[in-house]
């Protein structure tokens, strides 16, 4: 199966449709009547999709077992045809559009199999997936494409070239995908004072993300929050505790890092571990989320 465990958990939503044709009003009457030697074709076919859908990663090889929190099914009578509409919901870390398929078509199923004593003309027709909401596809659209980025590395030993940085360029590689531009990539000592006017600079300079990786643990020359927070406007904690319950749910380990989040004016300013894997999964715990920030400062709403 494809790995998803670097997704972050949301609520995810999908509605899917089916049609059913019948060839004849009795058919129809029938059901209206709930005379169907067969019993009750509505009731019979939801708890049939209800099963169909907890089932869906037993029979399809590709899809994730993941908890179902809500399903719905609703029928609407057209002349000959019966609508399906069949809602999934979970909060899980992928989304739920093949299982609401899966348990609209399994409801049309169960509908012919009921049906076809009676009607020898029945059609299942456009299974189809209709809405879908939730995860990161579902917000790409929503943020600014104009925003600039400063990467700045705080570390002694590759200052002096004495190591290769990889935790700087993983942090580009994720702001590209988010549409990012980079203004500028630079590695420096850990040094209170040169962090601290690295970020007062790129601010003046109107840059609008100032990203720091290392200096963030415990070790006598990590001084990347003692830096930072003096500076700072307004700290930011739900992004800090989004990345150290991310990166927990990872390693036991990141309760030790102390990142940092916050505002200079309008510029985000942030202060991630300086590993390659703390990095990385800083990013992907936070963004392209965070960049809704940079609405809110202009006064946009949360919605």
């Amino acid at each position: 199966m494809v790995d998803i465990t670097h997704k972050s958990t949301t609520l995810r939503t999908a509605i899917a449709q089916a049609i059913v044709k019948v060839s004849k009003t009795e058919t129809i009457e029938a059901i209206k009547n709930d005379t169907v030697p067969k019993g009750n074709v509505f009731a019979m076919s939801k708890a049939a999709g209800l099963l169909g859908v907890k089932r869906t990663p037993d029979i399809l090889p590709d899809c994730h077992p993941l908890p179902i929190e809500f399903t719905s099914v609703e029928y609407e009578i057209n002349g000959l045809e019966i609508t399906v509409l069949f809602t999934v919901k979970t909060i899980y870390k992928t989304g739920v559009e093949v299982e609401a398929m899966h348990g609209s078509s399994v409801v049309a199923l169960n509908m012919y199999d009921m049906l076809k004593p009676i009607d020898k003309g029945i059609e299942i027709l456009s299974i189809k997936l209709l809405k879908k909401k939730g995860g990161k596809s579902d917000f790409k659209n929503r943020f600014r494409t104009d925003l600039t980025a400063a990467v700045i590395v705080c570390s002694d030993t590759i200052s002096k070239g004495e190591k290769q940085d990889r935790a700087g360029k993983a942090i580009i590689e994720k702001l590209e995908t988010s549409n990012v531009k980079i203004e500028d990539y630079i590695i420096i000592p850990d040094e209170l004072e040169t962090i601290q006017n690295k970020a007062k600079t790129y601010q003046e300079k109107g840059v609008d993300l100032i990203i720091y990786t290392g200096g963030t643990g415990l070790s006598g020359r990590d001084v990347t929050p003692e830096a930072l927070i003096p500076i700072l406007d307004r700290r930011i904690p739900g992004i800090e505790e989004a990345i150290r319950n991310y990166g927990q749910e990872r390693t036991p380990y990141s309760m030790l890092s102390r990142s940092v989040a916050g505002t200079m004016k309008n510029t985000l300013v942030l202060a991630i571990p300086g590993s390659t894997n703390g990095a990385k999964e800083s990013m992907d715990a936070i963004f392209p989320s965070v960049l809704h920030i940079f609405g809110v400062l202009r006064g946009a709403r949360h919605d």
